[in-house]
Parts: structure tokens; C-alpha cells; sequence
């Protein structure tokens, strides 16, 4: 680790201590605020795309939203997992992470809207995300799409109008004669979301908990390099 990465760590957890009790005494007073959490398990991969489930979430994540992906899974050589979150309003509007398996542990994120239809905004075809890490995928309805591959931030800022989840999906078959993506294991989903307006200090502590969380992962990365 280099002295300059340990001082950024060394400023970065006292700060994020110090905030995060004020701010999770606040939190309790904000309505708005919803946390749900989803375990996405190997088998449930086992679907070309056209076949995946869409899973109906029990509320709608809107304005401001935060989803977490810890992927655990334990690849099948070549294998790739696929995850997608939709629009309340428009189905046909989605967001889509691709996690592709050991050692080139392939990533991209895109995106799909009537009026650009499907793109992909970022792709990394070697070490795009990291095991030891989390990719975080933040939105508000006043800057836009960030994505976070666990090291840094790969999107920034995107527009992608006014985009409220609604539900998700999982794939990691490309044909009908692929073998399983993944043998063992799971992809932890957390979505996290509120309306700053009612009270910015309630969404505080998970904020800081994914920026510490990217640094931390970022400085394990670098060491073991």
C-alpha cells in the first residue's frame, strides 16, 4: 500500500464513523426510506435471457436508489452472470451488470431506453470487476446513473431520464447448450433507496458505507498487486 493510499484510508474511516451515528439517529425519521435485500443463488442463473424471470421487488425504489451486488458465486470455466433492474414505467427500460468468470473476470454495464434503445456505456474484457469487492449502481433523479465496480467508479453521471425500480432479473445462459454459468455460491442485492428531500442526513450512512467499501476494496487491490 502506498503512503498515500493509507492516508486517504486513515482520513476516510474516522470521517465515516464520526457521521454515521448522527446520521442513524436521523434515519429513523424519514419515511421514505426502503431497504430490501435479495439472495440471487447459482441456480437461478440457469436461463437464457429471453427465459429469465422478472421478479416483482415489494416496493418501488425511486428518486434517489442505491443496489449493492456482492457476487459470491464459484464460476463454471467461461461462465457469466447477468443482473437487471427495470423501470416501474417503462418495462422495456432496464439497466443490466455482466460478471464474467475467472481469470478475465469480464464486466459491462448498458443500458436500454426507447429512444437510444440497448447500449453499452462501459466494458472491461480483463480484471473489470473484483471479488473482493462490491459494484454499487446509485441513481437520483437530478444527476443520474453511477456505477461503481468496486475499485472505481466506471459511469459517471449518466442521464437516463427518471428511472424508479421496479423489479430484476438474472441470466447466465447465452444458448440453449451452455453448461451452468456457476456451480456454487450466490449474489447478495441490496437496494436501498429514499427521498433525500425529506431528509438528506437519513441516506448518510449507506453512502458512506459504498464509498469507504470502494476505497477499502481499491487498497486491497493495490496491495495485492
Amino acid at each position: 500500500m502506498t503512503p498515500h493510499a493509507a492516508a486517504l484510508l486513515a482520513l476516510a474511516v474516522p470521517l465515516a464513523l464520526a457521521a454515521a451515528p448522527a446520521a442513524l439517529g436521523q434515519a429513523q425519521i424519514n419515511p421514505s426510506l426502503i431497504i430490501e435485500d435479495v439472495e440471487i443463488q447459482y441456480g437461478e442463473l440457469d436461463y437464457l435471457q429471453r427465459d429469465a424471470p422478472v421478479i416483482d421487488l415489494g416496493s418501488v425504489h425511486a428518486v434517489s436508489w442505491q443496489v449493492t451486488l456482492d457476487n459470491n458465486l464459484v464460476y463454471s470455466p467461461g461462465g457469466t452472470a447477468v443482473f437487471r433492474i427495470y423501470d416501474d414505467e417503462s418495462p422495456e427500460e432496464f439497466i443490466e451488470v455482466g460478471m464474467g468468470a475467472p481469470p478475465d473476470l469480464r464486466y459491462w454495464v448498458a443500458v436500454q431506453t426507447p429512444r437510444e434503445g440497448y447500449v453499452v456505456v462501459h466494458r472491461d474484457l480483463e480484471r473489470g470487476w473484483y471479488p473482493v469487492a462490491k459494484t454499487v449502481i446509485s441513481y437520483t433523479d437530478r444527476a443520474g446513473l453511477t456505477v461503481n465496480n468496486g475499485a472505481r467508479i466506471v459511469v459517471t453521471n449518466l442521464d437516463i431520464g427518471t428511472f424508479a425500480i421496479k423489479s430484476y432479473a438474472a441470466h447466465g445462459l447465452e444458448s440453449s447448450t451452455d453448461r451452468l454459468s456457476a456451480t456454487a455460491g450466490s449474489i447478495s442485492v441490496e437496494f436501498l433507496s429514499g427521498d433525500p428531500g425529506e431528509n438528506i442526513y437519513s441516506l448518510y450512512p449507506f453512502f458512506i458505507a459504498a464509498a469507504v467499501g470502494g476505497l477499502v476494496g481499491a487498497l486491497f487491490i493495490t496491495k495485492r498487486r
